[in-house]
């Protein structure tokens, strides 16, 4: 019995975040305003046949928090299982009181959500799982603001490749949509993305339905047994809706030259194929050397800055610095 596995620390960035099955946190940044630093954290707890995640977004201030609490049902009906958490039940919910980082609406959403395993098979070097996920989910208070979820993950997992996907099909009623705390959602919480220049707690949002697309893809020609060296790493995320929406965000590294030069690329485009639409692209490189503890950085993007009319106003930065580390 664990009644606490693991405590992320307080001053970690919340950097393309998932709360568990995903299906109102999804991608998220914390810092994704650039006048805004919060430190966020990730609290997760196991006491079987229960397991609980919880974040905040902020912990200095009254923000977005909220917590997922998964049930294992194979556990409950027939005992403790060699394999847990193969047939679980979750219900999620997240508030954000919106009183940090610029005033915002308060918003809150729940979900509820099935998981069952379909297919695993294990071996010494990991293996491969093939999981079914259905679920409800709706904004208490709202009458007639729901949606439903229903799809397929898959991982595959080798000494040097870790790859995680994810494809489901989405059905959105009256202004709720799955993800909504995503990874544009610092922004959105003041203008969402599109015609409608409001706030994401009071923008219309079509009925209608979407089909969302998740990759996952960590490669080394090595191992992967250390977390920071991955010659290869990609990261993405999209949703198609019905009524010609287009989302997408993700991110690309990799690590060259012995892993001397380190080269990311990320970006966020929302609203595309819609007027009003939202992107925002980033890039980095860093260059190691006298052993790898010294090092070069130059990074680049576009943002984009709240302003107290409730507007965003578009930027760039660009900077260039040196640094040491001991983490490779």
């Amino acid at each position: 019995m664990t009644p606490l596995r693991s405590i992320t620390p307080a001053h970690d960035t919340l950097e393309s975040y998932t709360l568990l099955s995903g299906h109102l946190v999804r991608r998220y940044s914390n810092r994704a305003n650039p006048d805004y630093h919060p430190a966020g954290a990730v609290v997760t707890g196991l006491l079987r046949p229960v397991y609980v995640e919880a974040f905040a977004s902020d912990v200095l201030g009254a923000r977005l928090m909220g917590a997922e609490v998964a049930l294992d049902m194979q556990h409950v009906l027939f005992g403790r299982a060699p394999y847990p958490m193969q047939y679980t039940l979750a219900l999620s919910a997240v508030h954000d009181w919106g009183r940090a980082g610029g005033t915002s609406e308060s918003m809150t959403l729940a979900h509820l959500d099935g998981t069952a395993m379909l297919v695993r098979r294990r071996n010494p070097e990991g293996g491969f799982e093939l999981q079914a996920n259905a679920g409800w989910g709706g904004r208490p208070g709202e009458g007639g603001a729901w949606g439903a979820v229903a799809g397929l993950g898959a991982e595959y997992l080798t000494s040097r490749m870790d790859m995680r996907a994810r494809l489901e099909g989405r059905l959105q009623r009256g202004g709720f949509r799955q993800g909504a705390f995503g990874p544009d959602y610092e922004l959105a919480r003041f203008q969402v993305a599109g015609p409608d220049a409001v706030p994401q707690a009071d923008a219309p949002f079509p009925d209608g339905y979407s089909a969302y697309g998740e990759l996952i893809l960590s490669w080394d020609a090595e191992s992967l047994g250390v977390l920071s060296q991955r010659h290869f790493r990609l990261t993405m995320g999209a949703e198609v809706f019905n009524w010609g929406r287009v989302d997408v965000d993700g991110r690309l590294e990799t690590q060259l030259f012995h892993r001397n030069l380190s080269v990311g690329v990320g970006g966020v485009a929302v609203g595309a194929g819609k007027p009003g639409a939202r992107y925002l692209a980033s890039a980095e490189a860093r260059w190691r050397f006298l052993g790898g503890k010294l090092y070069a950085v130059g990074q680049g993007g576009t943002l984009l800055f709240p302003t107290a009319e409730g507007t965003l106003r578009p930027g760039a930065f660009a900077s260039v610095g040196l640094g040491v580390d001991n983490a490779r």
